[in-house]
């Protein structure tokens, strides 16, 4: 029998061996990564206006990047449009008489499927706000004060109705379960500007309506590694388990365990060359500098008291305003996407009441964060973004409305979007969006450029496809008539 080549040979008897090609390669990139991390401050993608155009392989830039962070107010549960954003008179002119059905034949509908549609007027009262004249409701009367920085999008549309798909649509840009999240990809496309937080942290808050659940996958890495998932902070508590060490336990203690255990993982990685171990060695060292990061980014007492009650903020109780405050903490320390979930839009009932209930619970508090990065220089770099999965229907459901998708509101500011303007429409009764319209993949392809990042060359191979947020395919628009 003819044995091996010498290569192959040597391969198989010494499971650490690599041939010059490979060695060749990988010194080239960790050189050519090391160089570069250098002269960026010790984070290769910290800077992206400073990258090589052929640096990172997965991401091309726009060529002018205007946002460095994101902060994502997600408004879970489906607020609806025709009580926040979108003031329809004529379908208050039209209340409790039949929806044509022109509008609603073959339509998918969540819960109001098979039975009697009829028009539910609009149950609060909208006015003019700031010198632009945006035009919302009166249950926002802190975010008025910040209606000339704020680009109204009337036009979104999603594909999924239940809450569930939905939000994973609006994470992941598709209804199948274990795609990255969107603060994945935008960490995994421009790394984070800290050493000692991750780059993606996730807050939860609740009140002023049926709580619908919010899974962990919302936040995760699919396939891309791990490193790159958001970390879910405790609003009560301590934020992060196990933060502490144990009783009798030292500094110098836990230091000796990282230490060894990473000696062991760095050993196991040159027989594997697996990324997961290069993962553990780094999430190791980042929890470990964690226990010093993280009770600082908490103790907020060296917050003035006008900013704390401009925010309207208890430290500690949990709330959407505290969490506002920490997500402008976290954004002034380097965090690359900051994800706020306030659980309390379910208003299949009683929406009148509900929505100025739990508009009051996030009113202040999101008004404040815009206020506040705006003072601190911080608005014009860091894109926030307020809406939830989906909107509301226009046809009752009792004395409240339906999960909707052909048509919702969100709203942006900051990071080269236009203030003091709304973009697109629904029809008449804010069931279709008919001008302008934007998809959930339009609004993740105008965030990716906002950051610098080309949608269309942002990818990943798994599976043997380029896998991007805005699909395969990708086609997806940057809006570009609401950036600055």
């Amino acid at each position: 029998m003819k044995p091996p080549p010498a290569s192959n040979f040597a391969r198989i008897m010494n499971p650490t061996f690599i041939n010059r090609r490979t060695f060749l390669n990988q010194a080239t990139v960790g050189i050519g990564s090391t160089a570069l991390s250098s002269m960026l401050g010790g984070n290769a993608m910290a800077n992206p206006q400073a990258w090589p155009a052929n640096l990172p392989p997965h991401a091309k830039l726009s060529g002018n990047p205007k946002a460095k962070r994101v902060i994502f107010l997600c408004m879970a549960g489906g607020p609806s449009h025709l009580e926040t954003f979108d003031y329809k008179p004529k379908l208050k002119e039209m209340d409790g008489k039949p929806m044509p059905e022109s509008i609603t034949k073959g339509q998918p509908i969540a819960q109001l499927q098979g039975k009697q549609l009829k028009c539910f007027a609009p149950q609060l009262e909208f006015k003019k706000w700031g010198k632009s004249g945006q035009f919302f409701s009166t249950a926002f009367p802190k975010i008025g004060e910040i209606a000339d920085d704020m680009c109204i999008i009337r036009s979104m549309t999603t594909e999924q109705i239940n809450h569930d798909p939905a939000h994973t649509y609006m994470n992941t840009g598709t209804q199948i379960s274990g795609r990255p999240s969107m603060g994945s990809w935008v960490l995994y496309g421009l790394g984070a500007e800290t050493n000692n937080l991750p780059g993606f942290v996730v807050l939860t808050s609740v009140g002023g309506g049926q709580n619908q659940p919010i899974a962990s996958r919302q936040w995760h890495s699919g396939f891309l590694p791990s490193k790159y998932q958001g970390v879910h902070f405790h609003s009560k508590g301590d934020p992060v388990l196990y933060l502490s060490n144990p009783n009798g336990v030292t500094n110098k203690d836990q230091r000796a365990v990282i230490d060894s255990v990473n000696q062991l993982n760095r050993i196991g990685n040159l027989s594997y060359r697996d990324p997961e171990i290069s993962t553990k060695i780094s999430q190791y060292e980042m929890a470990f500098r964690m226990q010093a990061s993280v009770p600082d980014l908490m103790d907020v007492s060296n917050e003035p008291k006008h900013i704390l009650d401009m925010y309207g903020a208890k430290p500690g109780d949990g709330s959407f305003a505290s969490n506002c405050l920490l997500a402008r903490r976290l954004a002034e320390r380097g965090v690359r996407f900051i994800h706020l979930y306030h659980r309390g839009w379910d208003h299949h009932g009683g929406v009148k009441n509900n929505v100025q209930k739990t508009a009051n619970l996030v009113d202040q508090g999101s008004a404040a964060l815009v206020q506040d990065l705006k003072q601190r220089g911080m608005l014009e770099d860091t894109l926030v973004v307020w809406g939830g999965e989906f909107g509301r229907t226009p046809m009752a459901q009792g004395n409240g409305r339906d999960h909707h998708i052909k048509g919702f509101s969100i709203w942006m500011a900051g990071g080269g979007i236009k203030g003091g303007i709304s973009y697109g429409n629904t029809d008449d009764f804010g069931y279709n969006a008919e001008e302008n319209i934007v998809h959930v993949r339009d609004f993740h392809a105008t965030m990716l450029h906002q950051m610098g990042i080309q949608s269309q060359f942002f990818t990943h191979k798994h599976q043997g496809l380029d896998f991007r947020l805005t699909g395969v395919d990708d086609e997806a628009h940057v809006i570009k008539d609401i950036i600055s």
